[in-house]
């Protein structure tokens, strides 16, 4: 029986040691972690992936694990985040916020929901404070801008030509009515770069003109989509002839063409915007230290070239087709010359306007619902009493009836009053149902002028 039992302790103790070390080699093994919440498509969630953990590794040691989040968007995002910490006020488990322009950002600042995180001082001396007037980064350092971003008017230039429909430079051009279903956009409650593109209109006309602008230009377009990534395929496709983007997502339907002309894109000189698209470290982040490097990562040389290098380049993204994003660093451009696919805008020839990025953030929930009463949600009906302005014959008409069209139920300064009250769901849905009658009644009215 001595026998028999003898074995079997040796058995239970070899499995119990198996099974020590087992654990412990998943202990070793265990990788530093980051949680980050981001809008990016794809593409660059991989590039950053790959090169943030070749990048860990090589000055750490370790390896690192990276969890992306998405929530539909930079709205649906910022609405995820404000929402969160409603519930969790000392930290919602995710690290970073990763894409967005600055209005978004200066937002949470001045929340309190980001942390300061300062650049070893030789790396931010290579980053500039300003461009165009628009800060690149918060001058308390909380939020960074990681590339920058331009927004203008692609068009599929061989069915415009075919269809003889009329060329377009300027915002004000997309107010056309020949293009009538003709143009692609986004809804600003679920884009954070059509938002941008309705703002830097706003803020180039003024916003009375740039809200005549913003319907005569919405009862133009197709169909709002959620994202503005399916602006570009619908160009392309020509489902519309124009679509309103943000430039890599134009240059990147460039890029695939095996017609270089086919695509083309343009900045609209009567209101351009070069701003930054940013990165901050959210309030609590679980995995701070982890995050702090991937902040210094992402605005080092090594990670700016991915923006800015074609696929076949060995320092290059090897996603197909690249990233065609704008880097933050004025010196990068001299030192890759041809290399880099995209123009340099530090040297740019265009005026960009004074975008003020606060204004943008003191108003921006009132403006995507303002938007999203008077022009999207009836749509339909706006391009209804569109199509019957232009069918009169009567300039005198045609002209009451578009200034009636245009109405508006408040004035900027009210806008801008109103928007520390939509945290009130009760006062938000009140005012939605005021906005829709308003909308339905000036259509009305629009219509009944021209009789």
């Amino acid at each position: 029986m001595l026998c028999c039992f003898r074995p079997a302790v040796q058995l239970a103790s070899v499995f119990y040691l198996s099974f020590f070390l087992f654990v412990t080699s998943l202990c070793w093994a265990t990788d530093d972690k980051l949680v980050l919440i981001s809008p990016h498509w794809e593409g660059i969630e991989e590039e950053f992936t790959r090169g943030f953990k070749t990048w860990y590794q090589s000055r750490t040691g370790r390896q690192v694990e990276l969890e992306w989040l998405d929530q539909g968007g930079t709205s649906s995002d910022m609405r995820f985040i404000e929402a969160e910490f409603r519930r969790l006020v000392d930290g919602i488990n995710i690290d970073l916020l990763f894409g967005g322009g600055t209005d978004a950002f200066i937002k949470l600042a001045e929340k309190g929901l980001l942390e300061s995180y300062k650049l070893p001082d030789e790396q931010l001396k290579q980053i500039p404070k300003d461009m165009y007037g628009i800060p690149v980064y918060d001058s308390q350092y909380r939020w960074y801008g990681a590339a920058l971003s331009s927004f203008g008017i692609m068009h599929n230039e061989v069915l415009r030509s075919r269809l003889k429909l009329p060329k377009v430079h300027q915002w004000k051009d997309l107010t056309n009515p020949k293009l009538i279903g003709r143009v692609g956009g986004a809804d600003p409650r679920e884009s954070g770069s059509a938002h941008m593109i309705y703002e830097i209109i706003l803020q180039g006309y003024g916003w009375e003109e740039g809200f005549s602008i913003l319907t005569q230009l919405g009862a133009n377009v197709r169909g709002f989509s959620a994202g503005s990534n399916a602006i570009p395929k619908d160009v392309v496709a020509g489902q519309v002839i124009y679509g309103m983007a943000i430039d890599f997502y134009a240059y990147g339907a460039i890029a695939q063409q095996d017609d270089p002309n086919k695509i083309q894109f343009t900045l609209p000189p009567d209101a351009t915007v070069i701003a930054p698209d940013s990165i901050a470290i959210l309030k609590g982040a679980p995995n701070r230290a982890v995050a702090k490097k991937f902040v210094t990562y992402v605005l080092s040389k090594e990670a700016q070239k991915l923006w800015v290098l074609r696929d076949s380049d060995p320092e290059g993204p090897k996603r197909k087709g690249g990233l065609n994003r704008a880097s933050v660093l004025p010196a990068l451009y001299d030192e890759l010359g041809d290399r880099s696919v995209v123009d340099n805008p530090f040297k740019s020839n265009l005026s960009p306007i004074q975008y003020d990025p606060a204004k943008g953030g003191s108003r921006a929930k009132v403006l995507n619902d303002l938007m999203g009463t008077l022009l999207i949600d009836r749509h339909k009906e706006l391009v209804k009493t569109w199509r019957t302005i232009h069918k009169s014959k009567n300039q005198a008409k045609r002209e009451k009836a578009i200034a009636i069209l245009c109405e508006l139920p408040l004035t900027e300064t009210e806008a801008i009053a109103l928007e520390n009250q939509f945290s009130d769901p009760v006062l938000r849905n009140r005012k939605l149902k005021v906005w829709s009658k308003f909308a339905g009644d000036k259509y009305k009215r629009a219509r009944n002028a021209l009789k």
